[in-house]
């Protein structure tokens, strides 16, 4: 039985890679239908919106779903395309490997981390209030009765909400996630010395979810000392479970430490749905020239295949990577070289195949 995939090839480079992505797929002999759904930039100048419903209603069909990068028109008003996709279904674990990768010269060689990070609360929520809006004013208003404290005039606002109900199911997400992956230890980054009614609560949930789980290794870490100990001894961590806004900045750091952004895979997992997808943008400015590092979303779709209980051939794909980085032929512009988007895929897909 075919497994039915949308694909969201996106804008920018996302058609490019997309497309690499999909032929290193087939090369598996993976039975997937795809069924290909527009979104982004060039969506919203046709059909007014970047993310039309129909795209939402598909994915709901297919339960499963990989995408290029989307570009979000700034100034436009309307959400980010992800996270749009994020909230709409539910997707509220973002799970986003680095690995030390052969042939990518790199200041650390034995990384080997996933960041979990919650994909629908906190600051990326989405509750802001513009400067010098009525709401920001009546928002001021009710902070300095509330608090006694005055907010500046001349302020915007974006609140900060972290719930029992969303820190713990992405707790018990990161805990069952070490299990069932062969895992260690989970470190939990917060910032609760500051703030301790929203990243408190998600440390206390944490805390008292690893009372009850004594069989996974836990501990936690102010972010900022975090940060510093990625950047030193990277190779000491295992799966970092972070609320969203730190969770999204530290799994750029993490993708530098293992030769940016073009080898970062990612996946956003709910309940339901399953949205696969790089860690990285758009690109506008190299788009249409076939310079696009397309391993990003080759390993993306090798996270779905394993997703969809494909793991040999998820598996394949990555042995397939590694082998054509430590070759050293053939790579893009970004790991020093000077082959195309669709050099890299043929000699992956060649690999997958042989």
């Amino acid at each position: 039985m075919a497994h039915l995939v949308t694909l969201i090839p996106g804008d920018g480079i996302g058609p490019e890679v997309a497309d690499a992505m999909r032929l290193v797929v087939e090369a598996t002999g993976a039975d997937v239908e795809w069924v290909v759904e527009e979104a982004g930039a060039a969506v919203l100048e046709r059909e007014g919106t970047p993310l039309p419903d129909r795209v939402l209603e598909q994915v709901q069909r297919s339960r499963v779903a990989i995408k290029g990068p989307v570009t979000t028109p700034v100034g436009t008003g309307f959400r980010s395309v992800n996270v749009a996709l994020r909230q709409e279904l539910d997707l509220f674990a973002a799970v986003r490997p680095s690995r030390s990768l052969p042939g990518v010269p790199t200041r650390h060689r034995d990384v080997d981390l996933v960041v979990i990070r919650e994909n629908t609360e906190d600051l990326y929520q989405g509750i802001e209030f513009e400067r010098g809006t009525p709401q920001a004013a009546a928002l001021r208003d009710e902070l300095r009765r509330l608090t006694g404290r005055t907010v500046r005039e001349d302020a915007g606002l974006t609140v900060k909400p972290i719930s029992v109900t969303g820190a713990r199911r992405i707790v018990r997400f990161a805990f069952e996630f070490v299990r069932s992956n062969g895992r260690r230890k989970v470190t939990l980054g917060h910032k609760a010395n500051i703030m301790r009614f929203s990243d408190g609560l998600f440390l206390s949930i944490g805390q008292q979810e690893a009372a009850d789980q004594p069989d996974v290794a836990f501990e936690d870490m102010q972010i900022d000392q975090l940060s510093m100990r990625l950047t030193r001894e990277p190779e000491t961590f295992d799966v970092l479970l972070l609320p969203n806004l730190y969770g999204d900045i530290l799994s750029d750091l993490c993708a530098g430490l293992v030769g940016g952004l073009g080898l970062a895979a990612g996946a956003n997992l709910g309940w339901e749905y399953a949205v696969f997808e790089p860690v990285h943008g758009s690109a506008p400015d190299i788009a249409g020239r076939g310079v696009a590092n397309p391993i990003a979303m080759i390993l993306s779709g090798a996270m779905l295949l394993r997703h969809v209980g494909e793991g040999d051939r998820a598996s394949a794909i990555e042995s397939a990577v590694d082998t054509v980085l430590e070759r050293g032929e053939i790579r893009t512009p970004d790991l020093g070289g000077g082959s195309t988007t669709r050099d890299v895929a043929e000699a992956i897909a060649a690999e997958v195949s042989v």
